[in-house]
């Protein structure tokens, strides 16, 4: 009798683990119509989203997926299709050229900041520094936060705007903050 006791006991802690992974596995916020796993690194994450396939395209061309894998933490404002989409004809397919590997890696480092800055962090900032807060990018160059309402707006230095559509997409080794459109450093 007490062996079946405790192969119940077991058999019900593993029921509640396989539960509570379930549960676990729900939190995980959807991106391109994928889950978006906080073990995964930003890579790792990014190549499962339908909505972020040129920018997978572009940091495979620059070179950069060794670099976004490893430890950071890096804050990565990441663009989706329809923003690449959005720019002048024949930008995108300018930029995945190999001669314009440069201009490219420039572009998509403009998009990373080194540290995890989650959007409470950045709204904070916001507020602390009179409704605007300027950050220096991995690139070199600086973004420009601000709110409209409650959605964080980002001006590139060429008066360009992006909005955060999905904001604290945890990631092992930072985050990711979906954005609607390419910022572009000064060039």
């Amino acid at each position: 009798m007490t062996l079946s006791i405790r192969a119940l006991s077991l058999a019900a802690v593993l029921t509640l683990g396989s539960l509570s992974g379930a549960a676990f596995a729900q939190e995980n916020p959807m991106v391109g119509g994928a889950a978006m796993p906080a073990t995964n690194n930003i890579v790792e994450n990014a190549v499962n989203s339908a909505d972020h396939t040129t920018l997978v395209a572009a940091v495979q061309a620059a070179g950069l997926v060794e670099t976004l894998s490893g430890e950071g933490p890096f804050t990565v404002f990441a663009p989706v299709n329809a923003a690449f989409e959005a720019l002048p004809a024949g930008t995108v397919e300018g930029l995945l050229a190999p001669e314009a590997k440069d201009q490219l890696t420039a572009v998509l480092t403009y998009h990373v900041i080194a540290g995890d800055i989650h959007s409470g962090d950045l709204v904070k900032m916001i507020n602390d520094n009179g409704g605007e807060y300027k950050a220096a990018t991995v690139q070199g160059g600086e973004l420009t936060f601000s709110l409209d309402g409650d959605m964080v707006k980002i001006t590139d230095a060429n008066g360009g705007m992006a909005t955060v559509t999905i904001a604290d997409v945890d990631q092992s080794n930072g985050v990711i903050h979906v954005i609607d459109a390419v910022l572009l450093p000064a060039m």
